[in-house]
């Protein structure tokens, strides 16, 4: 059973690629190669939060980095949950510092999803647990590889890295090229399969939640149980401390919905919203609906490009509804965009793993990360801003225009969503 230790990691020098990848970021609006003039986006302060934690938000590449930064300088445990770890040169690396440091005596545990790690070969993950990493794998596909029940259509979806107790980093990233640019690497992948993405660093005592949160589920994967083994529900209502966690799974009642419905439905000034996959319960569409409809300012930053068309299709057949209720609808040019956040009020924040679908808040395990801070969620909607900048406004004139084909196909894939 893994244990929470505690040290801070040293400062690592990045490597700074060439000028062409710099070009290409500022054209999509991607965080390609470090520095701080890639894409116009100025990499965020770090913010001390009242508690003494400090937040520091990651766009990008960055946040790969910094994970991989973080786990070269571990000194006592790793903790690494990930729905995808990839068989190429970004897994390759995490995978080469994860071998380094079990040798070195440092605990490694690793827990990565079956289903969204199926291209990576088993051997792949083997070769770290010969060199003393601890593996898991979260609700096998193939039957004869569970120890327990069964439960293919249920996934671990977080993205969590956990460095000595005390440094921890979240967000939507995967671990694989096209998450990480050439922050890791050393040159750029292919520009057409970068997601545009956002991450969270802290350090402080509001990792220890987290670390809690990763304890829980390895213990669920080792020993088997109730879901519930692997529920973790922290200060969501801001009264022990300005930072709360929710790692949610599946269930009849669902937490993540609840939370969310929960803080949107109190939004007195604004809500912005980021998902890479907008396909939620009718309930859920209607709270945006109804907090436009009293003058809350509603933004959505929706994709064009994502890995499933069916899925920007689910996006649009809930415009007109949205639209007419006077929410704001943006959609993401330039990059896939892959980001999950929310700020409402300019001063509450999410971030994390949970899409607007029924996939992320019925039938996966989530992480979610809720700061109240004003300097912090200046920082969210700074972010928000630089997307509508590569982005197009959904003009509802335009929108109520569209054709009947349009319409039909996606009334089809509306009816259909709790499927995808």
């Amino acid at each position: 059973m893994p244990t929470a230790t505690s040290t801070l990691p040293d400062e690592v020098v990045v490597h700074v690629p060439e000028h062409s990848a710099r070009q290409a970021g500022i054209a999509r609006g991607l965080n390609i190669v470090p520095g701080m003039d890639d894409d116009g986006w100025e990499v965020a302060e770090p913010v001390q939060l009242s508690d003494g934690s400090v937040v520091r938000l990651l766009k990008d590449g960055e946040a790969l980095r910094a994970w991989h930064d973080a786990v070269k300088a571990a000194r006592q445990s790793i903790f690494i949950e990930t729905y995808i770890f990839a068989d190429d040169q970004t897994g390759k690396a995490f995978c080469d510092v994860l071998v380094s440091k079990a040798r070195e005596g440092v605990h490694v545990y690793l827990l990565y999803d079956s289903f969204g790690s199926k291209a990576t070969p088993y051997e792949f993950f083997h070769q770290m647990e010969r060199a003393g990493v601890h593996v898991r794998e979260f609700h096998p596909i193939a039957p004869w590889r569970c120890n327990f029940s069964w439960r293919p259509f249920n996934r671990d979806h977080r993205k969590l890295t956990i460095i000595d107790g005390q440094v921890a980093g979240l967000g939507g990233l995967n671990i694989a090229n096209e998450y990480g640019g050439s922050w890791i690497i050393g040159h750029t992948p292919e520009l057409d399969n970068l997601w545009r993405d956002c991450g969270i660093g802290i350090e402080g005592p509001a990792v220890e939640a987290l670390a809690s949160s990763f304890i829980r589920t390895w213990s669920y994967v080792s020993r088997g149980g109730r879901f519930n083994r692997a529920l973790l529900n922290h200060n969501l209502d801001g009264s022990e401390g300005p930072v709360g966690v929710l790692s949610a799974v599946p269930s009849l009642a669902s937490q993540m919905s609840h939370m969310l419905g929960n803080l949107l439905q109190h939004a007195k000034r604004s809500i912005c919203l980021t998902s890479a996959y907008f396909a939620p319960s009718d309930d859920l569409v209607e709270v945006l609906c109804r907090a436009a409809r009293r003058k809350v300012k509603v933004r959505l930053m929706l994709p064009t490009k994502t890995d499933s068309l069916t899925m920007v299709t689910a996006a649009r057949s809930f415009y007109a509804q949205l639209l007419s209720a006077g929410v704001e609808v943006h959609e993401r040019q330039h990059a896939k965009l892959h980001a999950k956040t929310v700020v409402i009020d300019e001063e509450i924040s999410v971030l994390g793993s949970t899409n607007f679908d029924y996939r992320s808040i019925d039938y996966n395990c989530e992480l979610a990360v809720v700061i109240r801070s004003r300097l912090f969620a200046a920082q969210m909607l700074r972010l928000f801003e630089h997307d509508v900048s590569f982005s197009r406004c959904i003009d509802p004139k335009v929108w109520r225009r569209r054709p009947h084909r349009d319409r039909l196909i996606q009334w089809m894939v509306n009816r259909s969503r709790y499927l995808l």
